[in-house]
């Protein structure tokens, strides 16, 4: 995984008081269609890549927190490590067979024997990214983006991760050559090192790259490169240094791997896809590919003639659908363009603010232009973030249990409101207000942005999320901890289940953040009522009969 996308163990205070409430109870649904707008993809963001003595094919995924199988025949995938243990941003089969992968949120290193054992190798080592063994089998790994650090560990468990050297510049994905050294891309210097893992010696191979992720070695003892934010795939000759482009495709790229035949296959994160590469010709062939990679927050913005775009807050990109045709298409992706992982969006009138928890980001998008704003770093886990008239951007920071200002130049931060219960959705109102979901306590909140005076308006929810509001000003609700989407009638409590057991409430760490990927609910104005499905980095949309 590229930049920082850390876990934060949040302990929220009680609420205390409230003005008025409406509590909520369960009514007979009427009649909704559930239809497939966006299908869903295979992964939750896909990045290492390794073949098996076998010639099985495993990627791993962080947020997804699994290890998957892919047919590269048939583009068919199966779980191979489910969650918890599954989460690999890089993965590969020792010698003897046992399988070595990273848990970077979780930071730990686990190995699977032959014998179907799994050991912890290491703990406490967060950003653990990348890894490779030597041809004698001796186990590598790096962090990488939450520490900057290469490490040698003992397959057996019995001696603890020893540190080989630190501070490289982002040692990602690597490999070992037919000399014996340790060849891999140092992120943040745009070059290819090689490491002598017994002296901890470092010298530049090649240099030029935009964001070099992953290297590997083909059977003849070429190294081949991804190149992340230009799409590239290069041959590198490590004795002189020179570059050739072999393939050019969309940005994104993560990792890759070879087959026993020289085969080579790279991930693209933001595709959730797996690409074959003709070594020779360059010529790109999709093995797997989604329309969506995570399929996160969402929210309509509204043309003055009427014109309804849907917004999708995808992670690894920003993108758009078009409702009348179903078409999907790309504004930015991460490391392409001036985005840092946009999970939450936040509509207001015609304009659009982003929110990332995990990289702690907001930044202002301006649909009419097309222009992606100053990226503002430094937020406790914003799950949402709304623009104002006057510049400014309202935030709310389940991290800290506030909702903040940040004024137009963004150099200053107010809180408006403190001590709520895990702050997730915004939605924007008249005259200085806001709504918002608090997914611990299961309340939505009033809160005037002048005095930070709150009034619980529903409570009784289970894990809201996502939400918004017709013209009659009837809620419609994500309620996530009960898989379902619900209408609420402010005005005297009624709750109707709109539909339930749908595929919302993909399950994160334990100690990590509620919100791991949160659920958007946007009603076009038809009354169609369109929500992300997490479990299956899809888009759907109830429609009443």
């Amino acid at each position: 995984m590229k930049k920082s996308f850390g876990t934060t163990l949040l302990t929220m205070a009680a609420i205390a008081g409230a003005l008025s409430i409406v509590a909520c109870s369960d009514e007979q649904s009427p009649t909704y269609k559930l239809e497939t707008v966006v299908p869903g993809s295979a992964f939750h963001g896909i990045h290492g890549l390794t073949f098996t003595s076998e010639d099985r094919l495993l990627a791993g995924s962080v947020l997804g927190r699994a290890i998957y199988e892919i047919d590269v025949s048939t583009g068919e995938t199966a779980i191979y490590i489910d969650s918890p243990l599954g989460m690999a941003d890089d993965l590969e089969e020792g010698p003897d067979g046992s399988l070595g992968w990273t848990a970077f949120l979780d930071g730990k290193y686990y190995l699977r024997k032959p014998d179907g054992e799994t050991l912890t190798l290491a703990e406490g080592l967060p950003g653990l990214n990348s890894t490779a063994w030597t041809s004698d089998g001796r186990l590598f790994a790096t962090q990488v983006f939450l520490g900057d650090a290469l490490y040698e560990l003992d397959p057996t468990g019995s001696n603890p991760p020893r540190k080989i050297m630190e501070g490289m510049g982002g040692l990602n994905g690597f490999d070992f050559g037919p000399d014996g050294k340790l060849y891999g891309p140092l992120w943040f210097k745009g070059a290819i090192a090689r490491v002598d893992v017994d002296t901890a010696e470092l010298e530049i191979v090649a240099e030029g790259f935009d964001v070099p992720a992953a290297v590997n070695f083909d059977s003849k003892g070429n190294l081949w490169v991804v190149d992340t934010a230009r799409g590239e795939v290069i041959r590198v000759d490590v004795t002189t240094g020179e570059k050739t482009v072999v393939a050019q495709v969309a940005p994104s790229i993560d990792n890759l791997a070879f087959d026993s035949n020289d085969r080579l296959f790279i991930s693209n994160m933001a595709d959730n896809a797996i690409i074959e590469i003709n070594t020779e010709t360059g010529e790109a062939t999709p093995i797997v590919t989604g329309k969506l990679a995570v399929a996160a927050d969402i929210a309509f913005v509204r043309d003055a003639d009427g014109t309804e775009t849907l917004y999708i807050g995808d992670l690894f990109s920003f993108r758009k659908l078009d409702i009348a045709t179903g078409e999907v298409s790309e504004i930015g992706r991460a490391w392409a363009a001036n985005i840092d992982y946009p999970i939450s969006v936040g509509v207001n009138g015609t304009d659009i603010a982003l929110s990332g928890w995990s990289a702690g980001m907001v930044q202002h998008f301006n649909p009419q232009t097309g222009e992606l704003g100053s990226i503002h770093h430094g937020f406790a886990a914003p799950t949402d973030a709304l623009p104002m008239p006057d510049g400014s951007m309202v935030i709310a920071e389940f991290g800290r249990g506030a909702l903040v200002r940040l004024d137009a130049d963004g150099t200053t931060r107010t809180d408006i409101a403190t001590g709520l219960a895990g702050p997730t959705a915004l939605l924007a109102l008249a005259e200085g207000k806001v709504l918002l979901s608090e997914n611990l306590s299961g309340v939505i909140s009033e809160i005037d942005l002048t005095t930070g005076d709150r009034t619980i308006i529903v409570d009784g929810l289970s894990s809201p999320e996502g939400f918004d509001r017709d013209a009659s000003g009837t809620l419609y609700v994500a309620e996530v901890g009960k898989h379902q989407i619900v209408s609420i009638n402010p005005k005297d409590g009624t709750k109707i289940i709109l539909a339930t057991d749908l595929p919302i409430g993909f399950a994160g760490p334990t100690d990590g953040l509620p919100v791991y990927i949160p659920t958007g609910v946007a009603v076009s104005n038809n009354g169609d009522v369109y929500f992300s499905a997490d479990k299956e980095a899809a888009i759907y949309r109830l429609t009443r009969q």
